[in-house]
């Protein structure tokens, strides 16, 4: 098998885990890749093939029902895939069209049968003869509504498309969605995060705009460099850095205190908070963190997130509902289940695998496990509900939902104000039309993940 055939098949494998097995592609293709033992050239391009066709994966299909002639859904999914693979190459790259036809015919052969080379072949060559503004304006000619063309362009779903809109016009801004579509469409910068405490940024990167602990990923694979300081550097976003030290930065530590974790996995946001725990016994103010994820997988991440932190973070796999208790804790993290809107730059598959129908009963759990932690905090105590959603219904209906069942234990605090306080520069934070004091934070404004950060003190 020729090399650029390797690539070619980790990809092709990798979406059909995506698409077969709800894998995601940023955990199954780092393992494709190794065991195929490929160059850093053919990597490049595995991950190129694997990452492009998922964002651009909408586009693609309605360009293939178009040049096919018939719907996607009536195609077999391997065959499916290897077309998108190869429009992808035709429409998105410099790979040469004939390099991939014919790759692309070969794949087929080879994981889809002799009877539909023949086809993949017709319908590749066609989209081969005209480039992709072509191809695109003829599929938009397809479409019911502005949505819908909205859709065919940007590849994004029209569902989460008018998410989107309502969430930034509740900012007075619904004239930035198509920078924010835009950018859902662009590889992400990787994003790192010295712990603080227990690692410098390292000299010579550059520092991200907001986390004081941030910084960009130098060249080359971030692994090496997390391996070599024991994961005290570590592949973080920045969205996810400003959550976790808007709880820890919301009041000056006193000596005490007790912290929770109440859905930590994978544990990023748990090893800052750590972290930050460590600097506080360090200045005499002692305190201790807890962590809690239902999942046994993901929390077994989280024990292994915390490893280089040097005392022990005890992790408990319970309903998070009926984790935390009664009037326990000063500060608890809620980084809640949702339908990760907010993260489509890093998982686009996420884009395809939801959809409206998810939404409500993942609101009715966060508004459980947000109200289960206001009932686990002390008088005085904070809780951070977070969010990587932008989407309205998860985020400020939510917390609506919370404080009219707590009215008179709750009070909302200002979570912009503690951003711009803590942020290495001042992030541009709009006032919803709605009120409160959310903090939400936009991949096309700040360079970060969607997240959505709120804060709510219990009364003393």
């Amino acid at each position: 098998m020729s090399s650029a055939l390797s690539a070619r098949r980790v990809a092709f494998d990798t979406l059909r885990a995506v698409h077969d097995a709800d894998a995601y592609a940023n955990l199954v293709l780092p393992t494709a890749i190794a065991r195929a033992q490929l160059s850093p050239a053919d990597a490049a391009l595995a991950t190129e093939l694997t990452y492009g066709t998922l964002r651009q994966q909408g586009t693609w299909d309605a360009v293939i029902a178009v040049a096919a002639n018939r719907p996607t859904e009536t195609l077999d999914p391997p065959v499916l895939d290897i077309l998108r693979l190869g429009v992808h190459q035709l429409l998105a790259t410099r790979v040469p069209p004939h390099a991939a036809v014919n790759e692309s015919v070969a794949l087929t052969r080879a994981s889809a049968g002799q009877r539909a080379f023949g086809f993949v072949n017709a319908v590749l060559r066609r989209i081969g003869g005209a480039d992709a503004a072509t191809w695109i304006s003829r599929a938009e000619e397809a479409a019911r509504s502005d949505d819908e063309r909205l859709s065919v362009r940007t590849s994004h779903p029209v569902w989460v498309i008018r998410a989107l809109r309502r969430a930034l016009d509740d900012e007075g801004r619904a004239g930035e969605l198509t920078d924010l579509l835009a950018a859902d469409n662009d590889p992400p910068r990787v994003t790192m995060t010295a712990l603080p405490g227990l690692a410098a940024i390292p000299e010579g990167s550059e520092p991200t705009s907001f986390s004081p602990y941030g910084f960009r990923a130098p060249a080359g694979d971030p692994g090496r460099l997390v391996a070599a300081s024991g994961g005290a550097l570590r592949v973080q976003d920045e969205g996810s850095q400003l959550a976790a030290l808007a709880l820890s930065e919301v009041d000056p530590v006193r000596p005490g205190e007790r912290w929770l974790d109440l859905c930590a996995g994978p544990g990023g946001k748990t090893a800052l908070l750590a972290a930050r725990a460590l600097e506080a016994r360090e200045v005499g103010s002692p305190l201790d963190l807890e962590a809690n994820e239902v999942s046994s997988t993901r929390a077994g991440l989280v024990r292994r997130s915390l490893e280089p932190i040097p005392f022990e973070v005890p992790v408990s796999e319970e309903d998070g509902r009926e984790r935390a208790g009664s009037a326990a804790y000063d500060r608890i993290l809620v980084d809640a289940p949702c339908t990760g809107l907010g993260a489509l730059r890093r998982r686009p598959e996420s884009r395809w695998r939801k959809s409206p129908q998810d939404v409500a009963p993942l609101a009715e759990l966060q508004g459980e496990l947000l109200s289960a932690a206001v009932t686990g905090l002390r008088p005085g105590g904070v809780v951070a509900y977070v969010t990587c959603s932008p989407h309205l219904a998860e985020t400020r209906d939510v917390v609506a939902a919370v404080l009219d069942q707590h009215r008179n234990e709750l009070e909302e605090l200002d979570a912009r104000g503690v951003l711009r306080r803590v942020s290495r520069n001042v992030p541009d934070l709009a006032t919803p039309g709605s009120g409160g004091g959310r903090a939400q934070l936009w991949p096309h404004r700040h360079g970060t993940d969607a997240m959505s950060i709120t804060l709510l003190r219990r009364r003393g």
